[in-house]
């Protein structure tokens, strides 16, 4: 990670763009979704083996896009806008975190059920929610630290908007929870070394709806970023990683 933004989006429409931002976003859930196949063998039957720190494989992006759930096709037009209009490739986290329910369902399946009484065993099943959710929160960890830009798609959905202004904002997801205070503390890495031109570059070892709980966020380390800057932005006459150089000039 080089630069984070704290985005609101306004009244700004990305339809035209939803269909190219699908096959960004369908791209990065099969590399994940195959991954996730892998774990399985030729029966259907889960691989313990298999299951490992690393289980989302690396998809090198520009953009990290932090999001609601139900923000998620406003974000995959935002993913094609980006891409169209600025030659940028966004991750879209609910790639991530949208199969993590997958995973601790075969999990569960495997070593949690007890069908002498038709149910699933409560420890077992606590320490199967334990270990997905530290796996799935590595996973963004990682992905933070190697996408160079991230942005926090911020809407009434992912922040409620009286705790925002009156103490700077609270969710009820513990995943933007997550990857928020991650970017507070993941290391910065220049743009040339997310850009592999410089040889100081590291690689980052493994870090270690019913029922709602809201978490205090902190969004003054993020730099305020709108839809009209994303308009003025596109027109930049640039693309790729020289579209982020002129986002970072503009909105350092």
């Amino acid at each position: 990670m080089f630069r984070g933004y704290n985005l609101t989006l306004g009244d700004i429409d990305f339809s035209d763009y939803v269909d190219e931002g699908r096959n960004i976003h369908e791209q990065n859930k099969e590399s994940v979704r195959t991954k996730l196949e892998s774990f399985q063998d030729e029966n259907g039957q889960l691989v313990a083996s298999e299951i490992i720190a690393n289980w989302f494989p690396p998809v090198k992006v520009n953009v990290f896009l932090s999001h609601s759930h139900k923000d998620e096709a406003t974000v995959i037009g935002l993913a094609g806008f980006l891409h169209e209009e600025l030659g940028l490739t966004s991750f879209i986290d609910s790639c991530i975190w949208g199969y993590s329910a997958e995973l601790l369902r075969l999990i569960d399946e495997e070593y949690c059920y007890q069908p002498s009484r038709n149910t699933y065993s409560y420890d077992k099943r606590n320490r199967s929610t334990s270990h997905v959710h530290m796996m799935l929160s590595t996973a963004l960890s990682k992905m933070i630290y190697s996408s160079e830009c991230i942005m926090f798609v911020n809407t009434p959905h992912s922040i409620s908007p009286q705790e925002y202004i009156t103490s700077g904002g609270t969710t009820d997801s513990p995943w933007i929870y997550t990857e928020i205070s991650m970017t507070t503390l993941v290391q910065k890495r220049s743009p040339l070394e997310h850009r592999g031109l410089s040889k100081s570059a590291r690689t980052l070892d493994s870090l270690t709806e019913d029922f709602r709980v809201t978490y205090d966020v902190d969004l003054r380390h993020l730099t305020d970023l709108n839809g009209e800057d994303l308009v003025v932005w596109s027109g930049c006459n640039a693309r790729g990683v020289a579209a982020l150089d002129a986002l970072y000039k503009r909105k350092g």
